[in-house]
Protein backbone atom coordinates (compact mmCIF):
# COMPACT_ATOMS: atom_id res chain seq x y z
CA UNK A 1 0.00 0.00 0.00
CA UNK A 2 2.49 2.43 0.54
CA UNK A 3 4.27 1.91 -2.43
CA UNK A 4 0.88 2.56 -4.63
CA UNK A 5 0.80 5.96 -2.97
CA UNK A 6 4.46 7.39 -4.48
CA UNK A 7 2.86 5.32 -7.88
CA UNK A 8 0.05 7.72 -7.88
CA UNK A 9 1.13 10.60 -7.37
CA UNK A 10 3.75 10.28 -9.30
CA UNK A 11 0.89 9.55 -12.32
CA UNK A 12 -1.02 12.82 -11.13
CA UNK A 13 1.95 14.54 -11.46
CA UNK A 14 2.86 13.54 -14.90
CA UNK A 15 -0.99 13.83 -16.29
CA UNK A 16 -1.16 17.36 -14.56
CA UNK A 17 1.93 18.31 -17.04
CA UNK A 18 0.79 16.48 -20.05
CA UNK A 19 -2.69 17.80 -20.21
CA UNK A 20 -1.60 21.71 -20.80
CA UNK A 21 0.61 20.51 -23.63
CA UNK A 22 -2.13 18.63 -25.45
CA UNK A 23 -4.62 21.64 -24.79
CA UNK A 24 -2.08 24.14 -26.07
CA UNK A 25 -0.94 22.22 -29.20
CA UNK A 26 -4.93 21.54 -30.42
CA UNK A 27 -5.16 25.41 -30.31
CA UNK A 28 -2.09 26.08 -32.38
CA UNK A 29 -3.68 26.81 -35.79
CA UNK A 30 -0.87 28.97 -37.14
CA UNK A 31 3.01 28.14 -37.27
CA UNK A 32 5.77 30.91 -38.35
CA UNK A 33 7.98 29.04 -40.98
CA UNK A 34 11.54 30.90 -41.38
CA UNK A 35 13.68 30.31 -44.64
CA UNK A 36 16.37 33.27 -43.22
CA UNK A 37 19.07 30.52 -43.36
CA UNK A 38 18.09 28.84 -47.23
CA UNK A 39 19.25 29.87 -50.20
CA UNK A 40 15.55 30.24 -52.22
CA UNK A 41 17.63 30.77 -55.55
CA UNK A 42 18.60 27.16 -55.48
CA UNK A 43 16.37 23.60 -55.79
CA UNK A 44 17.82 22.65 -52.65
CA UNK A 45 16.74 25.84 -50.83
CA UNK A 46 13.54 25.53 -52.33
CA UNK A 47 13.11 21.62 -51.53
CA UNK A 48 13.96 22.35 -47.90
CA UNK A 49 11.46 24.97 -47.74
CA UNK A 50 8.34 22.94 -49.16
CA UNK A 51 9.51 20.38 -46.80
CA UNK A 52 9.22 23.33 -43.56
CA UNK A 53 5.82 24.19 -45.18
CA UNK A 54 4.53 20.75 -45.20
CA UNK A 55 6.19 19.71 -41.88
CA UNK A 56 4.39 23.27 -40.25
CA UNK A 57 0.86 22.13 -42.27
CA UNK A 58 1.06 18.46 -40.12
CA UNK A 59 1.47 20.73 -36.83
CA UNK A 60 -1.49 23.02 -37.35
CA UNK A 61 -4.12 20.54 -38.84
CA UNK A 62 -2.82 18.24 -36.23
CA UNK A 63 -2.51 14.40 -35.54
CA UNK A 64 -5.30 11.99 -36.91
CA UNK A 65 -5.71 8.96 -34.98
CA UNK A 66 -4.85 6.10 -37.89
CA UNK A 67 -8.62 3.82 -36.55
CA UNK A 68 -10.80 7.17 -37.72
CA UNK A 69 -10.56 6.90 -40.95
CA UNK A 70 -12.96 10.11 -41.04
CA UNK A 71 -10.70 11.63 -38.78
CA UNK A 72 -7.52 10.54 -40.91
CA UNK A 73 -9.65 12.27 -44.11
CA UNK A 74 -10.20 15.30 -42.93
CA UNK A 75 -6.64 15.73 -41.93
CA UNK A 76 -5.45 14.85 -44.70
CA UNK A 77 -7.36 17.53 -46.45
CA UNK A 78 -6.53 20.26 -43.91
CA UNK A 79 -2.99 19.54 -44.99
CA UNK A 80 -3.30 19.26 -48.31
CA UNK A 81 -5.22 22.59 -48.58
CA UNK A 82 -3.05 24.33 -45.97
CA UNK A 83 0.03 22.91 -47.53
CA UNK A 84 -1.60 24.25 -51.20
CA UNK A 85 -2.81 28.01 -49.22
CA UNK A 86 1.17 28.53 -48.40
CA UNK A 87 2.02 28.11 -52.30
CA UNK A 88 1.68 31.53 -53.61
CA UNK A 89 3.66 33.07 -50.55
CA UNK A 90 6.33 30.07 -51.30
CA UNK A 91 6.61 31.49 -54.91
CA UNK A 92 6.92 35.02 -53.94
CA UNK A 93 9.74 34.29 -52.24
CA UNK A 94 11.55 32.57 -54.63
CA UNK A 95 11.22 35.19 -56.81
CA UNK A 96 12.35 37.31 -54.47
CA UNK A 97 15.54 35.36 -54.12
CA UNK A 98 16.12 34.69 -57.48
CA UNK A 99 15.76 39.28 -57.90
CA UNK A 100 18.02 39.39 -54.68
CA UNK A 101 15.61 40.94 -52.96
CA UNK A 102 15.23 38.88 -49.93
CA UNK A 103 14.83 40.54 -46.94
CA UNK A 104 16.58 37.94 -43.91
CA UNK A 105 15.32 39.66 -40.70
CA UNK A 106 11.37 39.05 -42.34
CA UNK A 107 12.41 35.86 -44.03
CA UNK A 108 9.36 33.56 -42.64
CA UNK A 109 5.71 32.42 -44.20
CA UNK A 110 2.77 32.31 -41.43
CA UNK A 111 1.33 28.69 -42.33
CA UNK A 112 -2.45 28.88 -40.96
CA UNK A 113 -4.51 25.61 -40.69
CA UNK A 114 -7.07 25.53 -43.44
Amino acid sequence: MLKTLPALAALAVASALVVPTVSQAAEQDSMRVSYADLNLASDGGQQNLEKRIAFAASVVCGPAEHRDVPQVQLVGECRAATYNDAQPAFQTAVASARRGEVEILGAALIITAH
